[in-house]
């Protein structure tokens, strides 16, 4: 009697299943390596530490602008930001800070100074804004309001003490 002739190893689908899982291992292994390597989420802070303990300093601000019943609005336009604060006159600095914090990608971030145009309204010079979420604090050595803004949007930030 003759045998019928074997077919060959890769005919048979338990063969592909014991070579295919750990080939996937495999290759899933070396995508995660090639995504660690390329890409930087930067969300992650060097000093966690010490920005952990600025927390509670920070939120004095925010309490310090609820005190003084701060506000505002801000228009943001093309390359300018535009502030309109509300509050007591004596507490309004000559200058202050503003900061677009994107949700997402800290390379977007801006940090400019806002120039006192008139009592209760500044203007500061802004580069275009990258697509997505921002978080807006005005800020001052003493106290801090905080917005939202949507690159786009024609409405009005508004500003208040907490969080946005």
């Amino acid at each position: 009697m003759t045998r019928p002739p074997a077919a060959p190893w890769y005919r048979f689908p338990f063969v592909w299943l014991l070579v295919g899982l750990p080939l996937t291992a495999v290759v899933a292994g070396f995508t995660t390596l090639y995504l660690a390597i390329t890409t930087d989420d930067g969300v992650v802070e060097d000093d966690y530490y010490k920005r952990g303990k600025e927390i509670n300093r920070t939120l004095e601000r925010d309490a310090r602008a609820a005190a003084l019943g701060l506000s505002g609005q801000a228009t943001v336009g093309t390359g300018t930001v535009m502030l309109e604060l509300r509050g007591p006159v004596a507490t309004l600095p000559g200058a202050l800070r503003f900061k677009f914090l994107h949700a997402t990608r800290a390379g977007s971030d801006q940090d400019v100074e806002a120039a006192q145009i008139a009592p209760g309204r500044y203007r500061a010079s802004v580069a275009p804004f990258a697509p997505g979420h921002y978080y807006v604090q005005v800020e001052t050595a003493s106290w801090r309001l905080n917005g939202s803004y949507h690159p786009g949007s024609a409405a009005p930030v508004a500003l208040h003490p907490g969080s946005p």
